[in-house]
């Protein structure tokens, strides 16, 4: 009930901080203050004389975050928590457990061990679910119970969890936790090195740098540079890494807004590191923002080959702005624009569809790069070799979503055993057992076709006959059983995720890279690629 109402009465408010940065706020100084002004008397009228207790910090919390939600998903409030949690992820390092954690309202679910850090030294495994930690039951917890793991070094925290059923206890000791932007590099060949870029934090560039260096002293005439996954991070460190491969003084990002100091071009500013070796780079639906800074200007400026998957699409560059009492706003100031002027954005979150939903852009206008290949803005980045196994659609969107692929994959952990990742195959009996595991978790995902014919048949109801009722439910019968009919079509895609979870669970993420470097088709690819200087120079020219 609290909710509801804080959604009904004080959303309306709430331009007040946003509209405190802007150029707007001039020009609308009476709106403000009368907007300000009625927000502070409702808020108190509000809180004295509603009939129940009501807890003014969630309800301004409230407030705030659906206030935030009609603008776009990268305008957030952060709380002094969330503050401190933006700074370690941009400097790579905290204190605490090292696991990746997803938490639910009863549950924090180990997502990922990190290799030698204080849950793996516990035994702890990816799909274990904790219940308490400490005196505390995460059901009992109203915020994110993740927070309770982290702590000061060496002080240590007790847990229960749920694995396979059984329920166990385990004392962690937190320690310093070094998140690495380069997690793995490596040889392919004697002539292709392969790094793998995974945040832009403040080590990236420099982390980058090194593992070039070293690859070209074991012998690298050519490079991969793996973005795939990689969610963004930093724009200085998007420009300094592109840098390493282009010369100083190159317009790499250009960034508008409607407030005038936000406008600004980004231009490199050190010697490159190397300004010839043959470079691909990997993308994928996952690949954003930083990401995208990269490989859209390494594209545009014919000094790299992208391979893979249309990335994310994310065209939006965001800024902490410092509020009162340690807490601040991260907001959206300005669009970015790749060197040949594209922005990438895929979203429109300001022209949304009847129910709210950001619209995707569907008209893209085409750009040149500097050779004269054409480009095109509006969805992301799209590869110049597309490679079909790293494509995503709603099927498998909804198997991660579902954690249909994560829970089989623990179920795999516990029935098998392989003495390394030389060991691992993944048969055609293991992705019938995946089918099978599918067909058993009821996972939702609606198809457009499903929209449209509920749609029709609500609407319609009373227009339509039983019979017509009834070849109509026969048919939405019929597409959800195509649903299971489409794990099989679309294998290829399905399994590389599923291979993915299952080698992690084995033999960490340091394992899974060297599992890529024989059994990946992009990295397969790029490497046939870059031993064809030929057909690569014809691809940028």
């Amino acid at each position: 009930m609290k909710r509801l109402i804080s959604k009904k009465l004080v959303i309306p408010v709430l331009a007040l901080t946003l509209l405190f940065v802007g150029s707007s706020f001039k020009s609308d100084f009476f709106e403000i203050a009368k907007q300000i002004e009625i927000f502070t008397t409702l808020f108190k009228e509000l809180n004295m004389n509603y009939v129940d207790e009501t807890n003014p910090a969630e309800l301004m919390d409230s407030a705030i975050k659906n206030m935030l939600d009609e603008l776009d998903p990268y305008t957030r409030f952060l709380n002094e928590q969330d503050v401190e949690a933006y700074k370690i992820n941009n400097a790579g390092e905290y204190s605490g457990i090292g696991a990746m954690v997803r938490s639910y309202e009863s549950k924090l679910v180990i997502v990922e061990p990190y290799k030698d850090y204080p849950a793996d030294k516990a035994g702890l495994k990816a799909g274990d679910e904790i219940i308490k930690i400490g005196d505390i039951k995460v059901s009992d917890f109203d915020d994110n119970a993740s927070e309770l793991l982290k702590g000061a070094n060496n002080t240590s925290v007790n847990v229960t969890f749920v694995r396979q059923g059984e329920t166990k206890t385990a004392t962690l000791k937190r320690e310093g936790v070094d998140v690495d932007a380069v997690p793995f590099y490596d040889m392919i060949d004697d002539k292709t090195g392969y790094i793998v870029l995974s945040r832009f934090n403040r080590k990236a560039s420099s982390q980058t740098k090194s593992a070039i260096q070293d690859l070209k002293g074991k012998g690298a005439e050519r490079l991969i540079l793996d973005l795939r996954g990689n969610p963004g991070g930093l724009l200085s460190e998007a420009v300094n890494i592109t840098n390493l491969f282009v010369p100083k003084g190159e317009l790499i990002v250009t960034t508008k807004s409607k407030v005038k100091k936000f406008n600004q071009e980004y231009k490199t500013k050190n010697a490159p590191e190397d300004l010839d070796i043959p470079l691909v780079v990997l993308v994928n639906g996952r690949s954003a923002s930083a990401s995208e800074i990269v490989s859209g200007g390494l594209q545009d400026l014919d000094r790299a080959v992208v391979m893979g998957a249309r990335s994310f699409g994310k065209g939006l560059v965001q800024r902490p702005l410092k509020l009162t009492y340690g807490t601040q706003l991260k907001v959206t100031i300005s669009r970015y624009y790749t060197p040949s002027g594209r922005c990438i954005q895929s979203l429109d979150y300001w022209n949304r569809d009847e129910e709210g939903k950001a619209v995707k852009n569907s008209n893209f206008k085409e750009f040149t790069t500097r050779n004269g290949r054409k480009v095109q803005d509006g969805g992301g980045v799209m590869p110049d070799v597309q490679i079909a196994s790293l494509k995503s659609n709603s099927l498998i969107d909804a198997l991660q979503r579902n954690s249909i692929v994560f829970d089989f994959a623990t179920d795999f952990y516990y029935d098998h055993s392989y003495a390394s990742v030389d060991d691992f195959e993944f048969s055609d009996s293991d992705f019938d057992a995946f089918k099978a595991f599918a067909r058993t978790q009821n996972f939702s995902f609606q198809t457009e076709t499903e929209e449209l014919l509920e749609e029709s048949i609500n609407s319609d109801e009373h227009l339509l006959g039983p019979e017509v009722q009834e070849k109509y439910k026969d048919l939405l019968l019929a597409v959800n059983k195509g649903k299971i009919s489409a794990l099989e079509t679309f294998r290829g895609e399905i399994q590389k995720n599923i291979e993915d979870e299952i080698v992690k669970r084995y033999f960490y993420r340091e394992g899974l890279y060297k599992y890529y470097l024989t059994h990946d088709d992009a990295i397969l690819a790029a490497k046939e690629l870059l031993g064809d200087n030929a057909k690569y120079r014809s691809i940028l020219k």
